[in-house]
């Protein structure tokens, strides 16, 4: 095991360790991407491709793998300036390019896993998923909650996240507000999320949803997880489970 990774070791043997830095991983947006990006990194996954066409701005800042310097720069190559000053050595690639119809099939081809960190401005996550399933690939889609963290996966034989709505504009806020009703059946309900929903809907401004760093951490070490159980054939939920990790739910 190289020094870089010596300090993995009882975690993680050597023969993962060989396995997750060949493992070739798809960062598609460099939003919550860009923390799950650098956990992965440092925990030894070298093949990653960095895709998004957006550029850094003040507002990214409050939990996004961002500087002050970086403002107004393109997020997917300033991503891969600070993963290389990290590892050189590691096969980053990056596109500074928004995720289309067009260039969805070319995107995605060559990886084994994907990070759908999209933005639900339209039914192009759904068609990424599809995409992705028909290449018999995994997808993990990270969800900032503020103080917790969400993960669900998509395996290639998975249903499909808008299977849990009948609702044809289908969002994010569908899938935090089946997590919260899955805990309020159980007699679980968690009341610091349901006032979120609630607190969201009801802003009179159609605006992102509010997010902190909190949780870009949270997810970022649990989605590293996953890749790391995908890639080693480690046992794992799969949609239309999830993982919820949060302090909070201890209250």
């Amino acid at each position: 095991m190289s020094d870089i990774y010596s300090r993995n070791r009882l975690y993680v043997n050597t023969e993962e360790q060989e396995l997750i830095k060949k493992t070739p991983i798809l960062i598609a947006g460099c939003g919550i991407g860009s923390n799950i990006a650098e956990c992965a990194l440092r925990f030894g996954f070298e093949n990653l491709t960095l895709v998004d066409g957006d550029i850094v701005e003040q507002s990214n800042l409050n939990r996004q793998n961002y500087t002050n310097k970086s403002i107004s720069e393109y997020k997917a190559e300033t991503l891969y300036k600070r993963l290389k000053d990290i590892n050189p050595e590691a096969q980053i690639k990056y596109a500074s390019q928004y995720i289309n119809e067009a260039n969805l099939s070319s995107i995605t081809d060559g990886h084994e896993i994907a990070i759908n960190a999209l933005d639900f401005s339209s039914n192009l996550p759904l068609k990424f998923d599809k995409v992705c399933q028909d290449k018999n690939m995994h997808i993990l889609h990270p969800y900032n909650l503020g103080w917790g963290g969400l993960v669900t996966v998509i395996a290639p034989s998975s249903l499909p996240l808008e299977s849990i709505s009948l609702d044809k504009s289908f969002n994010e806020l569908k899938v935090v507000e089946y997590v919260a009703n899955y805990y309020r059946f159980w007699n679980k309900p968690i009341d610091w999320l349901e006032k979120i929903i609630q607190d969201y809907k009801n802003e009179k401004e159609v605006i992102s949803p509010p997010q902190l760093s909190i949780a870009s951490t949270i997810v970022a070490g649990m989605s590293t997880h996953l890749l790391f159980k995908i890639a080693t054939f480690k046992p794992f939920k799969k949609f239309p489970e999830f993982y919820l990790n949060s302090l909070s739910l201890d209250e």
